[in-house]
């Protein structure tokens, strides 16, 4: 039986899973990160300033909507995590202003980062901007092919972007090329946008997206006066999903679903369903899950959503995969497009295609449950609209 008291049971791992397998070279300044962010989250001058950004500037706490007509189409009473509200329209400026506010607390003169789907990237890059700390963003150029409204974000913010055509030019491709420029510039400070990747980041990551789940969990409370049946999200790293989760995971009788990114679906060789297809292995400085070949080696992945289009997954995922407390799917590119059209039509919320895989889970499992349910609307779909999402 899950208890989340075992879940840190030694630094930098969850259950098994996690650790910090890296180059000697960043084994210094991880351990320097690991110190800093232990000593300045417990402090209340810290705190303080990172929730007075996540309020004047981000403008939480985000909504907890009632979808009625979704509900009614589902069978089910459906409320959506309005993160698409959030200043840039994601979930992941909630971490970037934690750890921006950290990387000039540590003296940072120079921020890196990673980006799939581009809203990693745009969040690092307002994040240096408000901060005035010059920043490189990292990107597979297939993605910033399909996500060119966000590169064009990225430039305006003033960031330096830097493509790509390794492997398959997508989001393992550009954490690749990151940690690679990392290695050679440990003084750099690596603002990872996933709980992915060596100790601290996953549990750094999990701390500073805790923020949804947190207020989640306050209004549900607020507006039903008990806690929901069941609560969804849609996994690539996993840091939307954990920030949700982190509220509810002591409660038993709450059921958990994670929707990765299936791609053409299970033994098409095309998909990015990690802990369905994938198995324990080192992969990018951690120990978890990821989708490999035959010969034990991370293989390609595939996703329609450039933010699930990733081989591996966050330690504390596969820790709640292995031991029963989460559920993970495998949702399909047509799932997660039928999705994205569904929600614009029936709540006038154009959503993310990677947030629209959680959609299509959520309506898949829920039809005629009567059940209570949350679903994390992870980001908003300005960046998918011009998209043909067929053939990609």
């Amino acid at each position: 039986m899950f208890k989340e008291e075992t879940v840190l049971k030694k630094e930098g791992y969850f259950g098994q899973f996690g650790g910090s397998f890296v180059p000697p070279v960043l084994e210094g300044p991880l351990a320097r990160l690991s110190e800093a962010f232990i000593i300045a989250s417990g402090k209340q001058e810290f705190m303080e300033e990172y929730r007075y950004y996540l309020k004047h500037y981000v403008g939480r706490p985000s909504p907890l909507y009632f979808a009625r007509r979704l509900s009614e189409h589902v069978g089910s009473k459906i409320y959506l995590k309005r993160e698409d509200l959030n200043h840039t329209g994601a979930h992941k400026i909630n971490n970037c202003l934690g750890q921006i506010l950290l990387a000039r607390h540590m003296g940072a003169k120079e921020i890196i980062a990673e980006t799939g789907a581009g809203q990693h990237g745009v969040a690092t890059a307002t994040a240096a901007a408000l901060f005035g700390i010059p920043c490189k963003i990292f990107m597979g150029s297939r993605d910033a092919r399909r996500q060119k409204l966000n590169v064009q974000r990225m430039k305006l913010l003033g960031a330096e972007i830097i493509t790509t055509d390794q492997g398959t030019a997508s989001l393992k491709d550009a954490v690749d090329v990151a940690l690679g420029y990392y290695i050679e510039h440990p003084e750099s400070f690596y603002l990872l946008g996933s709980a992915v990747g060596p100790h601290p980041y996953p549990s750094m990551v999990r701390f500073f997206q805790s923020v949804i789940g947190d207020e989640a969990r306050k209004q549900i409370l607020e507006q039903e006066k008990r806690l929901p049946d069941s609560i969804f999200a849609c996994v690539g790293g996993g840091s939307n999903a954990i920030g949700l989760y982190s509220a509810f995971l002591n409660d038993l009788s709450i059921e958990i679903h994670a929707a990765e990114g299936g791609g053409e679906g299970p033994g098409t060789g095309r998909s990015a369903s990690t802990l369905v297809l994938g198995k324990p292995t080192i992969f990018q400085g951690t120990y978890s899950y990821c989708i490999t070949d035959a010969d034990g080696q991370p293989t390609t992945a595939y996703s329609i959503a450039s933010g699930l289009d990733y081989p591996g997954v966050g330690p504390e995922h596969a820790h709640l995969k292995e031991t029963g407390r989460v559920t993970y799917h495998c949702i399909t590119d047509a799932e997660a497009v039928k999705s994205f059209y569904l929600l614009s039509k029936l709540e006038g919320i154009i959503p993310a295609i990677e947030s629209s895989h959680a959609i299509a889970l959520a309506t898949k499992y829920l039809k005629g449950r009567n059940q209570l349910s949350i679903i994390n609307l992870s980001g908003r779909g300005d960046k998918d609209v011009e998209r043909k999402m067929e053939n990609e």
